[in-house]
This record gives C-alpha cells, sequence and structure tokens, in this order.
C-alpha cells in the first residue's frame, strides 16, 4: 500500500507517482536496478564501494537473513548508514538516527543552465571542499561516477553545485545540492536543480531527493520550485555485531549521512 500523502498527480511523467513502492526502499532498487554495475552484494544485502557511496541497503529490512548477510558484507563490528528501517535485530546496536523527508517532482520547471558545467574525477578535490565547508551530505572521492553532476564557477572557482545520487527505476535522486556560504541568495543551487532535472527528464526519469527534517529552510525551498512531499524516512546509522568496535564517525562520513541537505 502506497505511504503517499500528496495528492494524485496529473497526466504525464510525473505519473509514476502510482508506483512508489520503488521509492520505499530506494537503496536496494538502485543497487539492483540501475546501479547494479557498482554494486557490492551478499545474498539479501548490497552497498556502493566505500569510496563511492556509504549506501547500504536490504531487501527486506524485516527479514533476519538480509541483516546476516549485510553483517557478513560489511564485517563484524563495522559502522553503516542504512535507510527504509525501523528498527534492527538482536546484535545490532543503533549509534544515531535522524529524520527526514522524501519529496518528488510534481510541478518543478526544468531548464537548461548553459553556464554550469560537467563536473569529473579531476574536479574531485575542489568538489569536497566545497563539501566540506557546505556539508550537504556524504561525498566521497568516486561519488562522481553515480551519475551527472554540475556545478557553477566564478573566477575560475566551484561556488555551487548539485548532481544525481541514488537511480532506483524510474526515478533519480538529486543530491548535494550546496552553495558557497559568500554566494547564497542568488538562486544558483536551484538553476542547478532544475537543470538536473532536465537531463533526468531527458532519459525518462522522475527526479526525487531527500533532506533533514529540521532543514525547513531547504524543504520550503524544494517546495516553492515544485517537489512534494512525499513520505517521512528515518535514517540509521547502526553497528554490526561482533569483532572490534569501530569508532564512532572514524572518517566522518557515517555522521555525514545524517546531515542536512542545504541549498
Amino acid at each position: 500500500m502506497s505511504t503517499s500523502v500528496y495528492p494524485a498527480p496529473p497526466a504525464g511523467p510525473e505519473s509514476r507517482l502510482t508506483e512508489p513502492h520503488v521509492l520505499d526502499n530506494a537503496a536496494w532498487a538502485a543497487l539492483t536496478g540501475p546501479q547494479a554495475h557498482l554494486a557490492e552484494r551478499h545474498g539479501r544485502a548490497a552497498r556502493f564501494p566505500t569510496d563511492v557511496s556509504p549506501f547500504t541497503a536490504l531487501a527486506d529490512p524485516t527479514d533476519a537473513r538480509a541483516w546476516d548477510d549485510l553483517a557478513l558484507l560489511v564485517g563484524p563490528g563495522a559502522l553503516t548508514p542504512v535507510t527504509a528501517v525501523r528498527t534492527v535485530p538482536d546484535g545490532w546496536e543503533i549509534e544515531q538516527s535522524g529524520e527526514g523527508v522524501q519529496m518528488v517532482a510534481t510541478a518543478l520547471r526544468d531548464a537548461p543552465a548553459p553556464e554550469a558545467v560537467r563536473l569529473g574525477l579531476a574536479d574531485v578535490p575542489e568538489i569536497l571542499e566545497l563539501i566540506a565547508l557546505t556539508r550537504p551530505g556524504p561525498f566521497l572521492p568516486r561519488t562522481v561516477e553515480l551519475g551527472t553532476y554540475l556545478g557553477l564557477r566564478e573566477d575560475g572557482r566551484l561556488i555551487a553545485l548539485a548532481g544525481e545520487r541514488l537511480r532506483p527505476p524510474g526515478w533519480t535522486e538529486i543530491s548535494a545540492v550546496c552553495t558557497h556560504p559568500d554566494h547564497r541568495g542568488r538562486g544558483l543551487a536551484t538553476r542547478l536543480v532544475r537543470a538536473v532535472a532536465r537531463g533526468i527528464r531527458e532519459r525518462g526519469d522522475t527526479p526525487f531527493l531527500h533532506a533533514a527534517a529540521s532543514n525547513t529552510n531547504a524543504i520550503r525551498l524544494y517546495e516553492s520550485i515544485g517537489f512534494t512531499l512525499r513520505h517521512r524516512t528515518r535514517f540509521l546509522l547502526v553497528r554490526a555485531p561482533g569483532g572490534p568496535v569501530e569508532p564512532l564517525g572514524h572518517d566522518g562520513q557515517e555522521r555525514a549521512e545524517l546531515r542536512e541537505e542545504k541549498a
């Protein structure tokens, strides 16, 4: 049954909202679908390479066998962020939790941004500097391999960024939306979101995104440009059973998974 909280959409590309179940477990759908070429998988559990994304996923979060497979995949005592999960089985520990929202593009006007540049591996050091300054969420050395990332430069300096992350069938997540603090208030993030959405729709997908529930400014912005709340989500940072205790937030990426998306 759908958990949708938005009204029925009009006919057109957004009509895929009649099948929101794909987004209920978006990471698993992506890792076993369009992004399967990046997946590391053991049975009913999968993850991206650890230098691409911290996401791990379970085929069925209520299936104890899937959790056993995840434990083997990540290793004893490892910390890993999971989504689409409300509780964990015995032996697992919840180290952190965060509430979020999932929003879908129901009335977003996409548009090209001719001044935007496509970013690649050569741009990663500069991207990581902007990510560290703005903290929109986790970004790793190979995250750019997940999809198209666009940036805006001024005087040669990267000042705004947006791109694609999860790609469950028929959908693409817009992520890493951020603007340098010195350049906010100019609509740069909105321009990039519209441009990324244009590319997503050109290949027949529908844009969606996630934001921390506490980030009301970003949520209001996304609503103002045509995103609608689909449902509320929960992000967990969990520790696998057994093995030595891995320090919490040892590389900052697990904590980053629970941070706010900032526009």
